[in-house]
């Protein structure tokens, strides 16, 4: 039961994200009503895959080498990093056209290194698949992309700031919730 909330979940996540280049017309017609629905969306979809991925046995598919923290906490790194570079729009923001997903996708993939279990595929692999398929999706509607104009050196170091500051945080949430994510246990 547990497996198939996770799926609905993670199909959710997906589904509120692509309604908008799916069916634009519809989503356009919703106007301002139509962000509070996605929004509502997407926090059942977390919902249901924190539930879903709490209730499923957890099926072992292979055992992560202990060193494969140490690279996981990197990607995550990054990540928040790319997350930052987005909202800051640094120098470069200029040379990355997604780099909330890209961010998002080295979130995934570091998380798919250490979790070995089927929901950790489910879950992680599901929301990798989603960020990709956005990539695409976006790509294809919108050919022509104008970076952002050159932004001031200063915006990398904040975003270096930012991201240690967000994954220390991130981090501290995460091994209250159960899993010390920096190695050597809590």
């Amino acid at each position: 039961m547990g497996t198939l909330i996770l799926i609905l979940g993670v199909a959710l996540w997906a589904g509120a994200h692509f309604f908008k280049r799916v069916a634009p017309e519809r989503r356009a017609a919703m106007g301002e009503a139509g962000k509070g629905g996605v929004a509502v969306a997407l926090l059942l979809s977390i919902v249901l895959m924190v539930i879903g991925y709490r209730m499923a046995d957890p099926i072992r598919l292979w055992v992560e080498p202990l060193w494969m923290v140490h690279l996981n906490n990197l990607l995550v790194f990054v990540g928040f990093y790319l997350f930052a570079v987005s909202g800051l729009k640094t120098n470069l923001h200029r040379r990355i056209r997604h780099p909330q997903l890209s961010g998002f996708k080295a979130w995934a993939i570091a998380h798919l290194l250490v979790v070995g279990t089927l929901q950790g595929v489910i879950l992680f692999g599901g929301l990798l698949a989603w960020a990709v398929a956005s990539v695409i999706v976006i790509n294809r509607a919108q050919r022509d992309w104008t970076p952002p104009p050159e932004a001031a050196m200063w915006r990398e170091g904040v975003a270096v700031v930012g991201a240690l500051f967000a994954m220390l945080v991130v981090g501290q949430i995460h091994g209250w919730l159960g899993v010390w994510p920096f190695g050597g246990g809590m």
